[in-house]
């Protein structure tokens, strides 16, 4: 039995917001211990199988942590330590802003699910470029942006393109957040207009930014809500197509409430994350992924809780993967566990790599 299996009952008596801010200070405290390094060891999985690379970038291994679990990037060394191939910080607006009024995370625990509607709570872009300009880089690093609250849609642009404009010099990649449910308004800037006019001025930024010598230009990846149609995301496909973007993080969290839920927060407003969701981030990744024939790396992500659901995902079209809610159940020994029986199911099918099993398993007729 591991530590956090011990400790997890004492910890879910702590409302959730509360006990992830005592997880974390107390690992970054003990990853500064001395010794911490070796201990840590054991939780690194490295096998040649697992590397991968895209959009320009390479990674020891293709499991990453989602958005939101580290919005200020306070934590980025100590999230390295538990195998982490790479991190991805925020959401992060220009100014900083509290987020939505407490409670505003809870555990379905029957469920091993997450609802949350936190509201992009951060620091804002100036304080994340100023702890990154601090941090050595262990892994490669994405940020994810987005508007304020009261930003009107009409003028997301600008919010969008000052957190750019910070933080892209920084980052190995930027993850454009328009598929939110917690920020009014911010689903509408997937519609093809918006969208459209969103890319085309953070593109003709990271155009900027490449002519300056000394300034490197990261990946841009767009995050799409699973809670679209067909048609609409067909319609957000063709712009981002047609735009030149890097690739696409499917899914954010989902509105819908399944009807298996049996928790009683379940309709507790806000975006429903972990187990529930898997069939349907599947199922997207893999409609988005035969849309595509491979033209585009997709970012999977929702509800993979162990090496079955990360190779599903992988045979379903996405080329990285991401974790959260699994996290607050399993406990840090998960990306480990994960990254090993990756490995070996990609063995098992006779895979030499990552990227070559990447939609093995997507009919060229798949639906959503």
């Amino acid at each position: 039995m591991s530590l956090y299996s011990l400790t997890k009952p004492l910890l879910f008596r702590l409302d959730a917001e509360s006990a992830h801010r005592l997880v974390m200070a107390i690992w970054s405290a003990a990853m500064r211990l001395p010794g911490a390094g070796l201990a840590t060891t054991l939780l690194r999985v490295e096998h040649p199988i697992l590397q991968t690379t895209i959009a320009g970038m390479h990674f020891s291994n293709p499991l990453g942590l989602a958005a939101g679990f580290d919005k200020n990037g306070r934590y980025i060394q100590a999230l390295a330590r538990l195998g982490f191939g790479y991190l991805e910080l925020g959401t992060v607006t220009p100014r900083p802003q509290a987020g939505n009024p407490q409670p505003r995370l809870f555990r379905l625990v029957e469920d091993r699910a997450l609802i949350n509607r936190m509201g992009f709570n951060n620091q804002g872009a100036e304080a994340l470029a100023a702890r990154l300009r601090q941090t050595p880089r262990v892994v490669p690093l994405g940020v994810n942006i987005g508007k304020n609250r009261d930003t009107p849609a009409d003028t997301a642009v600008d919010d969008y393109l000052a957190c750019f404009r910070l933080l892209a010099p920084l980052a190995s990649y930027i993850a454009v957040n328009v598929s939110s449910p917690n920020t009014p308004g911010l689903r509408s800037l997937q519609q093809a207009e918006p969208l459209a006019q969103l890319l085309s001025a953070l593109l003709s930024a990271r155009r900027d930014l490449a002519g300056q010598a000394s300034a490197p230009t990261p990946a841009i990846f767009v995050k799409l809500s699973p809670d679209e149609t067909p048609a609409s995301l067909d319609a957000a496909l063709t712009v981002i197509s047609a735009a030149g973007i890097d690739g696409i993080i499917v899914t954010n969290t989902t509105t819908e409430r399944p009807t298996s839920l049996r928790s009683s927060r379940h309709m507790e407003a806000g975006g429903l994350s972990g187990a529930p969701l898997r069939e349907r981030a599947t199922a997207v990744v893999r409609y988005l992924s035969s849309s595509l024939g491979g033209r585009l790396p997709i970012i999977g992500v929702g509800g993979i809780d162990g090496p079955q659901a990360a190779y599903e995902r992988i045979l379903a079209g996405a080329s990285l993967l991401q974790l959260y809610t699994a996290l607050i159940y399993e406990g840090p020994g998960l990306v480990a566990a994960i990254l090993r029986g990756l490995a070996q199911l990609l063995e098992r099918d006779g895979f030499s790599s990552v990227a070559e099993a990447v939609g093995a398993g997507v009919d060229t007729k798949a639906k959503v």
